[in-house]
């Protein structure tokens, strides 16, 4: 898979490094560093870490339509609960 990070929009908030470590990693406050050619053993914490980005500044390319991607606890401050009562 392929990843596109648009570092104009990205705004340091660290979501993606939190959850996809291996790919995605702070570097200082604000700087972002990723692999843009990740593994297919990080799909879904990719995936993950994309629909958490607050700014929309992550595309990937190449994840695999339809497959189930586990839903991860952000911190906002207040406990996570599931919307479906699982």
């Amino acid at each position: 898979m392929r990843i596109v990070v648009d570092l104009n929009k990205c705004q340091g908030y660290a979501q993606c490094a939190f959850l996809a470590p291996d790919v995605f990693t702070m570097h200082g406050e604000e700087a972002l560093l990723y692999n843009p050619l990740a593994a297919e053993e990080h799909r879904d914490a990719v995936a993950r870490a994309a629909a958490a980005c607050p700014v929309q500044a992550i595309t990937v390319e190449g994840l695999h339509e339809g497959a189930p991607v586990e839903p991860v606890q952000v911190f906002t401050g207040a406990p996570w609960e599931p919307r479906d009562g699982r």
